[in-house]
């Protein structure tokens, strides 16, 4: 009888998992073609190199696009949350990968919610926006709050924020969000 029911229960999770593979390739083959790959825009003079308020370094940068979207900067290591009309909702500081992205505008294409990263660290609430010379690249939040730079021996994409900046970010940036990179 043990036999039996052990084969059952192999025989319902097999099952299972062909019915999650073909619902999740079925999932991937109807994505719309604008929300599939990243959205690589070819940026303006405005958005490459944006102006910024030397007196309010955290002020959002003029020419950084418009609409609701995340803007990211690399010079700044900071990244804005905005609202339609240009409101800022939340800016905060990040410690960036070892690989950046190119400066153009993209779209969120995946989210998780917990995975571990290439260090090794446990994170959480990561939203993927681009790939770049084969690292994909993303923000997230070390579950232990940490927010130490990586090993610069390693190629990663990960833009660390702390904790609660990476809960903004996930509540902010859902699928197809636009993201916004400027140097």
């Amino acid at each position: 009888m043990a036999s039996s029911s052990a084969g059952f229960v192999t025989g319902l999770t097999a099952a299972a998992m062909v019915t999650v593979g073909y619902l999740a390739y079925q999932a991937s083959a109807n994505v719309p073609a604008d929300l599939a790959q990243p959205r690589a825009g070819k940026p303006a003079a405005a958005v490459s190199k944006a102006p910024r308020d030397v007196r309010h370094p955290a002020a959002l940068p003029a020419g950084s696009g418009r609409g609701e979207r995340v803007v990211y900067s690399l010079a700044d290591d900071r990244v804005w949350l905005v609202a339609p009309g240009d409101k800022v909702l939340r800016t905060f500081a990040v410690t960036p990968g070892t690989v950046d992205p190119e400066t153009g505008v993209y779209a969120v294409t995946s989210r998780s919610n917990r995975i571990t990263g290439t260090d090794g660290a446990l994170i959480e609430h990561v939203v993927r926006f681009a790939d770049a010379d084969g690292v994909t690249i993303g923000f997230s939040a070390a579950v232990d709050g940490s927010t130490m730079p990586p090993d610069r021996r390693t190629r990663a994409g990960g833009i660390r924020a702390s904790r609660a900046d990476g809960d903004a970010m996930w509540d902010f940036a859902t699928i197809g969000q636009k993201v916004v990179v400027i140097r």
